[in-house]
């Protein structure tokens, strides 16, 4: 078969193969031109999906009858002013969307500049296109798109249900609102009910007001506001407390000069920063905003600009972990007492039965009218002591409180005072205005895990030679993992060596463990390491060692502790970064406010 130049309408179609890929990729790229036309106002309206209509009006600064004849040409832009492609300063540049959209559906867009007398239409059909006409606009522009892919029924065949596209369209909608805070928008449709986000104010209250508005007040509430700057580079947004999660990455949403992108290298720069506080299942929420040089960016590697390449990878992901670490250790205390509410909800009764306003005790039926002499007697014998001695019930499980009055300045301290142990396993204090419930593992696991961190980063954890080494069996291929990486393990202070062919001799265990189980230990490490990639970084594989060990060597549920262990526990709690979770995620402790308790029991 000869080569042949392919007709612009075929061109067209294969372009808008690439750029219209569903109904959501037609509303991104409408908005987005009205974002760069200058609007302060973009109402979206959707039909059946959007497949059968998508309108969006914007108050922008709309297009001259010229600029409007060649806006549906294709690659004709009014948003380059010269042919550098490495000062993109706009969402679009390509001038490919109109055009491969006005191929695949029937396109009309009417628009009227400040400098025109009125406003002027034009409609493309299936790539034909319409005499440029009269119309009735007072400013901005107004595009409409029906019968999306009728000149190519083909690619109907592949979109989802009107419901999984209508919301394909709001979650493109909703990055583009938390990008432009400063700009309002109307979402509406037959399939949901319309939606409006107010513009906000400028600044970081409000970018947290409009993240609020669409992310929940839940985000709003454990919001942690977090930025970094170096070289140029400047690193701002919020990322919620480890306490919020999801169990996908979907809440984590990423925004290059005010473009938004799903990038690998932040993604990974976010996991990274959150390793130390959630379980590997779940994910943050964040939106993270990178402003940079448009030179030291390069947005021109995707048709859709879903996705960008930084010059300096390195710079940009280190950044933005320093940025969410800080923010994270900073705010580290928040994130376990503002599950206090959480805690209040689940205690709350789920039925209380109505009472009248004017109910009055004294009217009811089981109000005695009088008492007899004979109830009086039996009450006091009944009442008497040896009569209650068959309701003695014992000693109570809990231990009794060790102090009457603790010292002012422990009530004082931030996590009070220990007043008892109940079931061995969870310690209960007492502040100035309220109570703390404290998981002693998971608090002790969370001071000795950042304990062999430091010692670690400082000069080696310290060893325990064992008087006699301890022999642990476990298969050949187990024990060839673990003797892979002695090395690693020696850097925390276990030595281990081959002990034949099933077995590894252990010599020295970090100190800081004291007495541990070696066997145990060794079998949960070979367990994390059959999940390890090679690929993975050394200090991440390092911080895994140092979390299983911490596991093992904390206390224990189930250990009774004294009461100066119990405030020795907490003051130490206090002086540990990131003591608000254990290093699996786990909050360590939850604090109940004296006013929420008393709001449960009816007090307030």
């Amino acid at each position: 078969m000869p080569v042949r130049q392919l007709p612009e309408q075929v061109v067209n179609r294969i372009a808008a193969g690439e750029v219209v890929e569903r109904p959501a990729s037609v509303v991104k790229e409408l908005v987005e031109n009205a974002i760069d036309a200058g609007a302060s106002r973009i109402d979206i309206f959707t039909d059946g999906g959007g497949r059968r209509k998508i309108a969006i009006t914007d108050d922008g600064g709309g297009m001259t009858h010229a600029d409007l004849a060649l806006s549906v040409e294709r690659h004709a832009t009014s948003k380059l002013d010269d042919e550098d492609l490495l000062r993109i300063r706009t969402l679009g540049f390509r001038g490919e969307a109109l055009p491969s959209i006005g191929a695949v559906a029937k396109l009309n867009i009417a628009t009227r500049h400040a400098s025109e007398p009125h406003a002027w239409s034009l409609s493309v059909e299936g790539g034909a296109k319409s005499a440029i006409a009269p119309a009735a606009l007072s400013q901005g522009t107004r595009v409409e798109v029906s019968d999306l892919f009728y000149a190519t029924p083909a690619r109907l065949k592949f979109l989802k249900t009107d419901r999984t596209e209508a919301e394909a369209i709001r979650e493109v909608v909703r990055r583009l609102a938390m990008a432009r805070p400063d700009i309002a928008f109307t979402l509406a449709g037959e399939e949901r009910s319309p939606v409006t986000w107010a513009a906000a104010l400028p600044g970081a209250p409000g970018q947290l007001t409009r993240l609020g508005d669409i992310l929940g007040a839940d985000f709003r509430s454990c919001a942690i506001d977090v930025r970094a700057e170096r070289e140029g580079v400047i690193v701002e947004g919020f990322a919620a407390s480890p306490s919020l999660t999801r169990a996908n990455a979907l809440g984590q949403y990423l925004f290059v000069n005010g473009r938004p992108v799903r990038d690998k290298l932040i993604l990974g720069a976010v996991r990274a920063a959150y390793a130390d506080y959630l379980p590997r299942d779940r994910h943050p929420v964040v939106a993270l905003f990178v402003t940079l040089d448009a030179r030291e960016v390069d947005a021109n590697v995707h048709p859709a600009k879903t996705e960008v390449r930084f010059r300096n990878a390195g710079l940009v992901r280190a950044l933005i972990v320093h940025a969410l670490k800080e923010g994270l250790a900073r705010e580290g205390k928040r994130t376990a007492a503002n599950s206090g509410g959480a805690v209040i909800e689940t205690l709350r009764p789920s039925f209380a039965p109505p009472r009248a306003a004017n109910w009055d005790w004294r009217r009811s039926p089981a109000f005695p009218v009088g008492t007899s002499p004979g109830f009086q007697t039996a009450a006091a014998a009944a009442l008497a002591e040896p009569g209650q001695a068959a309701f003695d019930v014992g000693a109570p499980t809990a231990d009794v409180r060790f102090q009457d009055k603790p010292s002012a300045d422990l009530l004082d301290s931030p996590l009070g005072a220990a007043r008892t142990q109940i079931h061995e396993t969870y310690i209960v204090a007492q502040t100035r205005d309220g109570l703390i419930v404290v998981d002693q593992h998971a608090a002790h696991e969370r001071i000795v895990y950042e304990k062999l961190k430091a010692s670690l980063a400082k000069n080696g954890v310290q060893r325990q030679i064992l008087l006699i080494p301890e022999i642990v069996e476990m298969d050949e291929a187990t024990v060839e993992r673990l003797l892979g990486r002695a090395e690693e393990l020696a850097s925390f202070g276990l030595a281990i060596e081959s002990f034949g062919p099933g077995a590894v001799a252990v010599r020295e265990t970090p100190s800081l463990l004291g007495k541990t189980n070696a066997g145990g230990l060794l079998r949960d490490l070979a367990e994390h390491m059959a999940e390890w990639d090679e690929a993975l970084p050394l200090e991440r594989r390092l911080m895994h060692v140092a979390a299983t060990m911490a596991c093992h060597g904390s206390v224990r549920a189930g250990r009774r502790l004294k009461p100066e262990e119990m405030n020795a526990l907490l003051r130490e709690m206090e002086d540990t970064p990131n003591s608000g979770q254990c290093n699996h995620g786990r909050p360590t402790y939850v604090e109940l406010k004296l006013a929420d308790i008393e709001k449960l029991f009816g007090r307030r």
